[in-house]
This record gives structure tokens, C-alpha cells and sequence, in this order.
């Protein structure tokens, strides 16, 4: 053996190689992953909303035989339930064969995704149309949403405790909602880049065939009253109790010729919530306790009652050591908290060819090469930052080779150190005590109303997330 085959396999040991799912998996896991990605798509254009999240949730547990926590009297090992959190978030755990006490395993995601609310208020009239105004949710390019096909998904409750759920806009015979833009031939002056498309600017174009009488005064915007009052039974004064979201219209694609990826609205987070519920319904009883749980309100920090700050997860916890017969207090739980371990199942960025510039190369994820890790998240001189500790990695890592097919790349931080950056809810988790690291699948375009995802990482994830609950 030469000097120069000796250093080829002295860069294999030491280095390894980087090579993309594609190159390292055989046909068998490639069909794999193919097949699982088409489960998500279906998954993906029913889940539009954190709502409808919970739903599509809680219907995947029922079918593995899961029952909601408060219609059980005790728990053993191998029972499986579920508590639903102000219809919004979504706690389900399997318990393990050893005590509560002995901690748990979880896999935690959000379930929001940047979309338009609508106002309190928010239909008006003007210059004979009719128009919703919103407010956007989430960190959007603002200008990113005009001229996009928008439905509008909503939940409406009465003064008579009658609760209207609706949508429109996603059947191809549904009407559709858009936001108006400027022709290129008037913008000069207008749309700079001091003044783009502004929050107030999102206005959603409803309608502009007045009603038949000249004695009102706004026309148009009584026929849409008109039309809602009789398909829907709302009245102006029911937004003030309504929750309505418009989102993307499109369904998830497939991308590419090879159809290697998948374009969608709502990736950030729903992948990942899909593939931890997937991971979790198909996991063998283990040892530990294992939960899955999906949060909301990640994109605006995680505050309010369905937020990863919020004491549901605590409380949660308490129902589990008391169904189990066991003492439930804050110290036990902060206890059981120090023995746990979880993932943060968020996605992260990809590089984007066109915008190296942005990215520490050395650093960065790529598109198809697998799950990705990071290590903190934050911003600058990693402020609010959650930081997993090495021996937590390693940890992980060692979980890694258990299957081969597991393909990981490990990255910290979004983009160069002053770049920019982001959070997750992952901090949330460390300050309660447990060991927490975000993995997740790298997007191009995340954010914008359409993002794109590698099938590749999908289906990584779903191999790591299921050896992960193993421990």
C-alpha cells in the first residue's frame, strides 16, 4: 500500500466524508423516503392552521389507540394519552416502563407558521370594493404576500356559545382572496426601498358587486355581510370573537425533476411536528416516558397560554406522576426535568447558492445532506441562546450510529456570527433544566408563504427521531 493510499484512509478515519442521502442510501431507503414524504404532503395541506394542527393531531393518536388524559382514572407503562391545550397545542405521551421520576424523552415542536390575522375590525369599503384589513403574524417579507392566491381559514364564536368553523379558498371550486399590488409603471416614488410594502398595506380584495339599493351608503361591503350572514351566520360584530387566518392557497408540491423536495406553505414548523408524531406513533415502549409535544406562538416568542413558556407543559407533567400513582410537586418536577432529555425539532437554513454571503460556509447546512443539528442558536455574541453541553452531543451522536442511514450535519446559529440569528424554543426547555438541542430539517425560503424542504432530510429525521425515543 502506497503513502498517498495511506493518507486517502487516514482522511476517512479522521474527517470522514460529506456526501448527500442521495449518494450514501441504497434504493430501499430512497423509495422510503419517497413514500413517507407523500403521508406528509397529505398531512400538510389539512394542517394549515394551528387549529387544524391539533386536529389532524389528535386524530393520528386516537387511530394508535391514545386517549385524552382526562377520561383515565391511572396510568402503567405502555398506556398512551393525549391533553389538548386551548385547541391550539397538543401534549401526548407513552408511558414508560420505569417511574416517572426517572425523567423522560421528548420531542417538542411549534406548530405556527407565519400567516395574516385579521383585525378586530377589519372589513371596510373603499372606492366600490370590499377589502379585510389584517395584521401578519410571524417575521414575513411583506412584500412576499400580494399577489398570491390566499384562503382564508377561521373559527367564529357566537354570543350564543355557537362556535362557525370555516375555509375558503383551498377547493379548486372555492372563490380566492388576494392582496393588490402596484404595476411597475407607477411605482417610482411609491415602492423605494424606504418605503416597500407596508403592514397596513395587506389589505385582503373580498368582493365588488354592491347590493340593490341606493339608501346605502356602503354597498359593497354589505353584500359580503350579506353573504357571510347567510352561509356562515356571521354578523359584523362576531369578528371581535373569531380567529381567521389567511394563508397560502397552494398545495404541497412536489419539486424538481426527481421530485427530490417538496414546496409548501407551513414547512417552519409543520415538517417537523409531522415527523415527530410519526417518530413518536411508531416508537417501541421504552424505559422512559416518551412525549411528543407541539406548541404554538413559537414565531412571536412563545409567550401567552399555548406557548412553550406557558405552565400547561408543568402541569402536563403533574397529571402523569399523578395518574401513575406517584407525588406530584414543583420539586419533584424540577427533579424529573434534570433527568430528562429533548429534541427541538425546528427547522433551519439551507444554503442558498445565490446567497452564499450570508453564511459561514464551514458551518452551514446543505439541502439533502440530512437532519440538522445545532448546537445554540441566538444572535451576535450568542445572546438568548440555548447551548447543548458536549456530553449531551455526544450523546446523540452515539444514538446516531445505532442506524446508518441516519445522516446528520452539524451546524450552530443561523448564518455568520453578525449576520443576523434566530431562537427556538429550545431555551425555553434549558431553563426549565433539561437537556435540550435543536434538530431539525433545513429550508430555502423560510418564512415566505411558499418554502421549500429536501425529502432526503425528511425522512433522516424520522430515523433519527424514532432511534432518539429508544434512548
Amino acid at each position: 500500500m502506497t503513502k498517498k493510499q495511506d493518507y486517502q484512509k487516514l482522511e476517512k478515519k479522521l474527517i470522514g466524508e460529506k456526501k448527500s442521502c442521495w449518494e450514501l442510501w441504497d434504493e430501499k431507503i430512497k423509495k422510503e423516503a419517497f413514500d413517507f414524504a407523500e403521508k406528509y404532503k397529505i398531512f400538510l395541506d389539512k394542517a394549515k392552521t394551528e387549529r387544524e394542527s391539533v386536529l389532524e393531531g389528535v386524530k393520528m393518536a386516537k387511530e394508535k389507540g391514545f386517549k385524552d388524559i382526562g377520561a383515565v382514572k391511572s396510568l402503567k407503562a405502555g398506556d398512551k394519552v393525549f391533553a389538548i391545550n386551548k385547541n391550539k397545542a397538543l401534549m401526548m405521551a407513552v408511558i414508560g416502563k420505569k417511574s416517572m421520576k426517572e425523567g423522560f424523552r421528548m420531542l417538542m415542536s411549534h406548530i405556527d407558521s407565519p400567516h395574516l390575522d385579521l383585525k378586530i375590525s377589519p372589513l371596510y369599503e373603499e372606492e366600490s370594493l370590499a377589502f379585510f384589513k389584517t395584521h401578519y403574524y410571524g417575521g414575513i417579507k411583506k412584500y412576499q404576500w400580494p399577489t398570491i392566491t390566499l384562503a382564508l381559514h377561521g373559527v367564529v364564536c357566537l354570543d350564543d356559545g355557537k362556535e362557525i368553523n370555516f375555509v375558503i379558498g383551498e377547493k379548486d371550486t372555492d372563490p380566492i382572496f388576494m392582496i393588490t399590488d402596484l404595476l411597475p409603471h407607477l411605482d417610482r416614488g411609491v415602492l423605494t426601498p424606504k418605503r416597500e410594502v407596508l403592514g397596513e398595506d395587506l389589505n385582503l380584495l373580498l368582493g365588488s358587486i354592491p347590493v340593490n339599493d341606493k339608501k346605502i351608503k356602503e354597498k359593497v361591503k354589505l353584500a359580503v355581510l350579506e353573504y357571510l350572514f347567510n352561509n356562515y351566520g356571521i354578523k359584523q360584530g362576531d369578528f371581535a370573537s373569531a380567529e381567521i387566518q389567511a394563508v397560502p392557497s397552494n398545495k404541497a408540491r412536489d419539486l424538481g425533476f426527481d421530485r427530490s423536495m417538496v414546496s409548501a406553505y407551513g414547512h417552519d414548523d409543520r415538517i417537523c411536528s409531522f415527523v415527530a408524531i410519526e417518530a413518536f406513533l411508531n416508537t417501541k415502549v421504552s424505559n422512559q416516558t416518551q412525549i411528543c409535544a407541539w406548541v404554538d406562538r413559537e414565531e412571536i416568542g412563545s409567550d401567552g397560554q399555548t406557548g412553550a413558556i406557558s405552565l400547561f407543559f408543568e402541569k402536563f407533567i403533574s397529571n402523569l406522576l399523578e395518574l401513575g400513582g406517584e407525588k406530584s410537586n414543583m420539586s419533584e418536577i424540577i427533579n424529573i426535568f434534570d433527568k430528562s432529555k429533548a429534541i427541538s425539532t425546528d427547522v433551519t437554513v439551507a444554503v442558498d447558492p445565490d446567497y452564499k454571503e450570508v453564511h459561514d460556509l464551514r458551518n452551514a447546512h446543505r439541502m439533502g445532506y440530512g437532519i440538522a443539528m445545532e448546537k445554540y442558536t441566538g444572535s451576535g455574541g450568542k445572546y438568548s441562546t440555548s447551548e447543548a453541553s458536549a456530553e449531551y452531543v455526544a450523546e446523540l451522536r452515539g444514538i446516531m450510529k445505532r442506524n446508518k442511514n441516519i445522516v446528520c450535519q452539524f451546524s450552530a446559529g443561523l448564518g455568520k456570527v453578525d449576520q443576523g440569528g434566530g431562537g427556538t424554543i429550545a431555551k425555553f426547555m434549558a431553563n426549565r433544566g433539561i437537556d435540550i438541542v435543536d434538530m431539525g430539517i433545513p429550508l430555502f425560503n423560510m418564512h415566505a408563504p411558499l418554502e421549500i424542504a429536501s425529502k432526503a432530510d425528511l425522512y433522516s429525521a424520522y430515523l433519527f427521531y424514532k432511534e432518539f425515543y429508544l434512548g
